[in-house]
């Protein structure tokens, strides 16, 4: 009789533990900086007690879907992404707040999912050469590049897959800026292998990120974008509306994802992953750990 008791005391404490548990899926997408916001979501909600599943390495469509099918609960997106691929906006606005906004009320109204505050830095898209073939050529800005390639100078590009494919992606810019490039100039490949190809010569323009460290390490130039072809992309946390009516403290939680992060910030942290070589779940903890965010001891 008293080990029956005992055995269904255990069954009761762990059937109590699994009710009362705080579950939640985060989502990365797959570069640099999207992995170590993401790490830094997962840290502060495990921090206060959340069981946290993964889901990372996605790219834009995916890690979207995820959260419209309530596969994925948080991740972090920028405004710029939102309102170009998702929404189907072609109007640029040029005022970030207004931007944020606008999209935070689109999710929300549209597709149940919520904006949190907004983080104070735009990640926004660029076309970087080296800065030996900018000086040499008299490049600083992209009319400058389309009158170099209108000239009958071959021009190779690398760009991830995604900016491949995306509707505002890297032939919007070439249409844009009435760049006569050859869609087989334009290659394919994983953002930071666009930056060793550039530095080998293998290819002579890259899309890059604004706030992405090898930019400082490959010593390049960033291209001036004077059509103000590029929207703005500061990033917040999103959570779907039912994940954040279930537990309402994660707004409160997360905030230090606006207190504290900013360009210089994101370009060092950035920095230790890409060049340094730490895993961007460590910078993550230890960014966090020095804020007496969290504590792991």
């Amino acid at each position: 009789m008293k080990k029956t008791l005992i055995a269904i005391i255990l069954v009761l404490v762990i059937m109590s533990s699994f009710a009362f548990s705080k579950s939640v899926v985060v989502g990365s997408k797959m570069f640099t900086e999207g992995y170590i916001v993401s790490n830094m979501i997962v840290d502060l909600l495990e921090d206060n007690g959340f069981d946290v599943q993964k889901r990372f390495g996605l790219s834009s469509l995916p890690i979207r879907k995820g959260m419209e099918t309530g596969q994925i609960d948080i991740y972090p997106e920028y405004t710029g992404t939102a309102w170009a691929a998702y929404f189907k906006k072609d109007t640029q606005i040029y005022d970030p707040v207004e931007l944020f906004n606008k999209v935070k009320k689109i999710d929300q109204e549209e597709y149940g999912i919520v904006w949190l505050d907004m983080i104070h830095f735009n990640n926004t898209y660029g076309l970087a050469v080296r800065n030996e073939f900018a000086q040499e050529n008299n490049i600083n800005s992209l009319s400058d590049l389309s009158d170099y390639i209108n000239n009958g100078n071959k021009v190779i590009f690398g760009v991830n897959p995604e900016y491949y494919k995306r509707s505002d992606g890297i032939f919007a810019v070439i249409d844009t800026y009435d760049m006569n490039v050859d869609k087989n100039n334009v290659k394919t490949m994983e953002a930071g292998l666009t930056y060793t190809a550039l530095e080998n010569g293998n290819i002579d323009v890259a899309m890059v990120y604004s706030t992405d460290a090898l930019i400082l390490k490959h010593d390049l130039k960033v291209l001036e974008d004077d059509k103000n072809f590029f929207p703005l992309y500061y990033p917040a946390a999103l959570v779907r509306e039912e994940t954040l009516e279930e537990y309402p403290e994660i707004k409160e939680i997360l905030n230090p994802l606006t207190l504290y992060l900013n360009e210089n910030i994101i370009i060092r942290l950035n920095y230790l992953v890409d060049v340094e070589g730490l895993e961007p779940e460590i910078v993550s903890e230890r960014f966090l750990e020095a804020l007496g965010l969290i504590n792991n001891n």
